[in-house]
């Protein structure tokens, strides 16, 4: 392993392509909507970035033939085959992708095929890393945006005690064991083309200035882009979602309708309206998971020592164990204010969504009718109502 904690990265050969693997919370969204914004600077640079959306999600899930998230329409060949079109137009000019969802493939034959059919040896691979300790609350939470009923400590058991550590997400390790998922692409582009980044959470613009660097950029060129629909949920938002995706599923509704009403709904327009506070609780891992997952973050980068691959920034870094706040428990307590922004999200959404019926009208009792249909016609008939008076 070529280790380098101090000096700026060489760019690389003019004509690659590099892809960003991700994986998931290790600064992918920022570092996507900071080249996004630059899009039309880059080529001045001799970079490209292909696509017309910050974050090519449906390409990268149909690539690697995974689901899309709960409720979300099923991603389809042609999302792959239209962002392969943008990548070849480039001509021979340096391009990146970055996809988190690139590190949900399985399989040898499937990265092969992606590596090839983005350009074969003019493709290198770039992982970003942060600590599991760090990971592990903010991808969980992730989860119960899409539809985790899991708790957080049950949750961690399954992860870190219950082999085969699969069950309830089994993408967590698939994209998380980190040595394993360099290792996949490593067999399939070579270890001197793969670049390993410790992402330093101390240093904010670190990541900014590594890509730069790869690229070829002037320094600063690339700057953060606010994103409120990103932030993290608090502990009391999680447990309030977690509660209703037990009563969603216990009550059978429709997948589409989480997707619509819930997580496009209720829980974009709650984290863009309400910033956290120094009063809300963040999610808290226990002693002994954070100690299980430094234990991990050691023996991966022992791992990824001998695969060969570049390293940039500090490995110690994924086996520390953080030091206790010091602050004891407290309960998590949601904000009237942060519940009625959830609510007015999902009745909003609900209100922009056409009714549709696929099946002859019979007569139903209001259980029986699905939430949006109701919503539809109670705004109907307050409408009418004001219209009268």
């Amino acid at each position: 392993m070529e280790t380098d904690c101090t000096t700026t990265p060489a760019p690389l050969p003019h004509g690659t392509r590099l892809l960003h693997i991700g994986p998931h919370k290790t600064g992918t969204t920022s570092i996507q909507g900071a080249l996004f914004a630059a899009k039309d600077r880059l080529p001045a640079h001799g970079v490209e970035f292909p696509g017309h959306t910050r974050h090519p999600m449906e390409a990268a899930l149909a690539a690697c033939a995974r689901p899309a998230m709960m409720g979300d329409t099923v991603p389809t060949d042609r999302h792959w085959t239209k962002l392969l079109q943008q990548v070849h137009a480039t001509d021979g000019r340096t391009l990146v992708v970055s996809s988190e969802f690139f590190a949900d493939a399985e399989g040898d034959d499937t990265i092969g095929r992606i590596v090839e059919q983005l350009g074969g040896d003019r493709v290198h691979i770039l992982v970003t890393l942060r600590p599991l300790t760090k990971i592990m609350p903010s991808q969980w939470q992730q989860y119960v945006q899409n539809g985790l009923r899991t708790g957080y400590e049950d949750w961690l058991g399954h992860m870190l005690k219950k082999a085969p550590y699969e069950q309830p997400t089994p993408s967590f390790w698939r994209r998380h064991r980190h040595d394993r998922l360099v290792e996949r692409w490593a067999r399939a582009v070579g270890p001197e083309r793969v670049t390993v980044a410790v992402v330093d959470d101390r240093d904010r613009g670190g990541l900014m200035r590594t890509f730069e660097a790869l690229l070829g950029l002037p320094e600063n060129l690339l700057q953060p882009v606010p994103d409120t629909a990103n932030r993290s949920l608090t502990l009391a938002e999680t447990e309030m979602l977690r509660n209703l995706n037990r009563e969603f599923r216990g009550n059978g509704l429709p997948d589409e309708l989480y997707s619509t009403l819930v997580r496009n709904g209720a829980v974009m327009h709650m984290k863009n309206a309400c910033s956290p506070t120094p009063q809300d609780v963040k999610i808290p891992t226990p002693q002994w998971a954070v100690e299980a997952a430094a234990g991990i973050g050691a023996e991966m980068v022992d791992r990824i020592a001998h695969t060969g691959v570049r390293v940039l920034g500090d490995p110690a870094l994924l086996s520390a164990v953080p030091t206790s706040s010091g602050q004891g428990p407290r309960e998590p307590r949601i904000d009237p204010e942060v519940a009625a922004q959830a609510l007015y999200g999902a009745l909003a959404a609900a209100a922009a969504v056409p009714v549709r019926h696929s099946t002859p009208a019979k007569a139903r009792t209001v259980h029986q009718t699905p939430s949006v249909e109701l919503v539809k016609v109670l705004g109907h008939r307050c409408l009418k109502k004001l219209r009268r008076h």
